[in-house]
């Protein structure tokens, strides 16, 4: 999901770059939503590991 969140960064950076101002505003916005959907969703997964008390396996 991070990579997502990476791939419309990158494009709002080229579409800003190439004076594509709506095209760069809205990728980065989305850059934003998917970056925090991601956050959110790593955190609820630490709680959750956290309170079923498994430890992640290492190999």
């Amino acid at each position: 999901m991070i990579g997502w969140a990476i791939t419309f960064l990158l494009i709002a950076l080229i579409a800003g770059a190439l004076g594509f101002g709506v095209i760069a505003g809205t990728a980065f916005e989305f850059a934003k939503i998917v970056f925090f959907v991601a956050i959110v969703l790593f955190a609820i997964s630490a709680v959750v590991g956290l309170f079923r008390g498994r430890s992640p396996d290492v190999p």
